[in-house]
């Protein structure tokens, strides 16, 4: 009797360990790892997602996973030379928000691109509205690391920031210690003092941002991108008013980049025995 026990409390350790360390993933489909993903978001199911197969095989056994921002062709490439075949990327594939390619049918780009993936039997999956519903939001997350502020977000929330105070200067030489190949758009005065610090991902649109800038509790905005004609001129305005605010644009890339970045380690608290790795995409251009 004491046999039997003792191996059903192995047997029972044994589960809860699989249960806490994570699934076997080592013969999985893309689709099955994908699903996986999904579940571990905590989300409910999201109607209309972007958050599908763009290219490639759902039952491609998958031999490794790529976390990126864009899957350029530099990235695609590194990934085959890493033997992964699954690139989970933030933003999509083929150069419009649903990689709509009707229009790309004679595209000497498209068809190149399209063909590298096939002949390597990759499989593209954008991860973008899922990572964004995690508690906190993986991209902000990704970018208070990044940056060193985890400790700064009272709310760990990971998207307002009180900071030591320093100037707006001060900030960007260190915004540029972090991103040394990135160019910033400023509107603000270089000498303002500043410690209470909005962020603001990707192109949520100048509503937001002009709300942020409303805020009394906010002394300057990092955001991603937004026509130049909106939130721009709004900033340039609150300036000539002798208002204490301020806006820096890291671009849209880097403003989410370091959320795909996090998302590599986080895959790795459940997805145990498939090699997971962050490819950097970098900035779409370069700055003269």
């Amino acid at each position: 009797m004491k046999t039997i026990r003792s191996i059903l409390i192995c047997l029972t350790g044994l589960f809860l360990s699989l249960t806490l360390t994570g699934q076997n993933t080592s013969d999985s489909s893309a689709e099955k790892i994908i699903d996986l993903i999904i579940k571990q978001t905590g989300s409910p199911i999201i109607p209309k997602t972007v958050d599908v197969i763009k290219a490639g095989n759902p039952q491609t056994r998958v031999t490794g996973i790529v976390t990126t921002m864009f899957a350029t062709m530099d990235v695609l490439k590194k990934a085959v030379e890493m033997n992964c075949n699954l690139i989970i990327a933030h933003e999509p594939l083929f150069y419009n928000h649903l990689d709509e390619t009707k229009q790309f049918a004679n595209d000497p780009i498209y068809l190149e691109k399209k063909k590298y993936i096939d002949d390597n039997k990759l499989v593209i999956w954008r991860f973008h509205d899922y990572i964004h519903r995690l508690k906190p939001d993986a991209i902000d997350h990704g970018m208070a690391k990044k940056l060193g502020w985890e400790s700064f977000s009272p709310d760990k929330e990971y998207n307002m920031f009180i900071i030591p105070e320093t100037t707006l200067r001060e900030l960007l030489v260190e915004l540029k210690r972090v991103f040394p190949k990135n160019a910033f758009n400023v509107v603000g005065n270089p000498d303002m003092k500043l410690s209470k610090v909005a962020f603001s991902a990707g192109a949520p649109g100048s509503t937001l941002h002009i709300r942020l800038l409303e805020d009394p509790s906010v002394d300057v905005v990092l955001a991603g991108e937004v026509p130049q004609w909106e939130t721009y001129e709004y900033a340039r305005d609150a300036v000539s008013q002798n208002r204490k605010k301020a806006i820096v644009f890291l671009g849209h890339v880097t403003s989410e980049e370091p959320g795909m970045e996090y998302c590599a380690e986080w895959l790795k608290g459940f997805i145990k025995d498939l090699p997971v790795s962050f490819v950097a995409s970098g900035p779409s251009y370069w700055t003269y």
